[in-house]
């Protein structure tokens, strides 16, 4: 094994759904590679700070950035950024997809998402959705439910997901779309009321909740997702060796517990995929974005 670790600078906070995925990773890509493993969480901003570091980094392979879909919402919200979410980056792969789902306050009489659209219709101005914050991905899958299906809510942002959910859970907002892990005990206990998963597919963790799709909005599709980077030009021998070895990571039986554990869904999509991916997704959320109206200093 090298003595050179390699640095995976996680633009989020301690504790956050991508930084347990790279420490549940570091392990196996670490042995996969040869190289020790040090996670470095820089969190603020929308992880622009942190993406800076990777996007400024040498290009020898020993500075990665595991980031989210805040990487493709960030140019439609901040007005200025220090690099360019596509052409700034070099994608290696896209890890996982992070399923919502969305919750109503239990004492809102509707049990399905047609009951929600009844009843926000005949009940005009009545509805307010919460989310984790302006130009959030929880903010922009409740945008597009409201492009999708017409309901009319009034948004009320957040601070984080943890002061949402208190609030979801005690009625002060109505509803909103969350991360499935983060709900599932509310829903069983039923203090929140779970209408459909965002997904395309239904979610193990509430296999009973359907799809938006099933639910009877078939155009709707949303979900947030996490992808490993480097910086610009790095060297095609080193991304198909460390997306091989991230591949090798995520088979591992420690990382498919801590992958389940926080609910997410595994996408295999490598170099080659990658970028295309990152391309679709930056004009999809930014077409929500410019909906949404939301904008940050």
């Amino acid at each position: 094994m090298s003595d050179k670790p390699i640095r995976v600078v996680v633009p989020l906070a301690a504790g956050s759904t991508v930084d347990a995925v790279a420490r549940a990773l570091g392990p196996g890509f670490g042995r996969a590679t040869g190289h020790p493993i040090v996670v470095e969480n820089i969190a603020g901003a929308g992880g622009i700070p942190g993406t800076t570091q990777v996007v400024k980094a040498p290009k020898d392979g020993l500075t990665l950035g595991m980031i989210s879909s805040n990487h493709v919402i960030n140019p439609g919200i901040y007005k200025t950024i220090p690099y360019d979410s596509l052409k700034d980056i070099t994608p290696i792969a896209v890890l996982a997809t992070v399923p919502l789902v969305l919750v109503v306050n239990a004492k809102l009489p509707v049990k399905s998402v047609q009951e929600l659209q009844a009843y926000a219709k005949s009940h005009p101005g009545a509805l307010n959705y919460g989310s984790a914050g302006n130009g959030s991905t929880l903010h922009l899958a409740s945008e597009l439910m409201i492009s999708e299906t017409g309901i009319d809510m009034k948004h009320v942002p957040y601070r984080g997901t943890g002061p949402l959910i208190t609030d979801l859970v005690g009625g002060q907002v109505q509803l909103g779309f969350v991360s499935v892990s983060q709900v599932v005990p509310q829903v069983k206990a039923g203090t929140l009321r779970a209408l459909a998963v965002s997904t395309t597919s239904r979610s193990a963790a509430l296999p009973d909740v359907p799809t938006m799709a099933e639910a009877g909005v078939p155009a709707y599709s949303f979900d947030a997702w996490i992808a490993l980077l480097g910086p610009p030009g790095l060297g095609k021998p080193i991304v198909d060796s460390y997306a091989a070895a991230i591949k090798s990571a995520m088979a591992s039986p420690e990382a498919q517990a801590a992958i389940a554990g926080q609910g997410l869904m595994l996408v295999d999509k490598g170099p080659n995929e990658a970028p295309s991916f990152f391309q679709s997704e930056l004009v999809k959320h930014q077409k929500l974005v410019k909906q949404s109206g939301a904008t940050l200093d």
